[in-house]
């Protein structure tokens, strides 16, 4: 593979990868939004592109997710350390999504926060299956 092939190859491997990767600018707003984001989510990367991060966050956990977001974007520092946690997605069609999510800061040269980018794995079957095993 030749040197001019390989930026498009880092966006073949996002718009290929299994796991949802969204990538969202410093303000909240969606940049990129892979296939698997969109098997997920339920949103077209036409819907999705361009809107909030309010999109997915469920209305509940938004207060908590914005002051999070911005206390990274501010610090340059994730709480988590870049460690997967199991959160709470909202889909298209109103219901939840289980997802274990990691979020990275992706920042400039000079470390300027330009965003943060998020791989998300959809675990909805497993916790629901526990969740059934832990009631009876």
């Amino acid at each position: 593979m030749d040197d001019e092939q390989q930026p498009n190859l880092a966006a073949l491997i996002v718009a290929q990868t299994v796991d949802a990767v969204i990538y969202a600018d410093a303000q909240g707003l969606i940049r990129l939004w892979n296939a698997a984001a969109e098997q997920i989510f339920g949103f077209a990367s036409e819907e999705a592109v361009g809107a909030s991060l309010d999109l997915i966050v469920p209305e509940r956990l938004r207060e908590a997710h914005w002051r999070g977001y911005r206390a990274a974007v501010g610090s340059g520092k994730t709480r988590l350390g870049g460690r997967a946690t199991l959160t709470k997605g909202l889909h298209k069609s109103g219901r939840s999504v289980y997802v274990e999510m990691s979020f990275s800061l992706v920042t400039d040269s000079e470390d300027h926060v330009l965003g943060s980018v998020g791989i998300a794995r959809d675990v909805t079957d497993k916790q629901v299956k526990a969740h059934k095993a832990s009631a009876a």
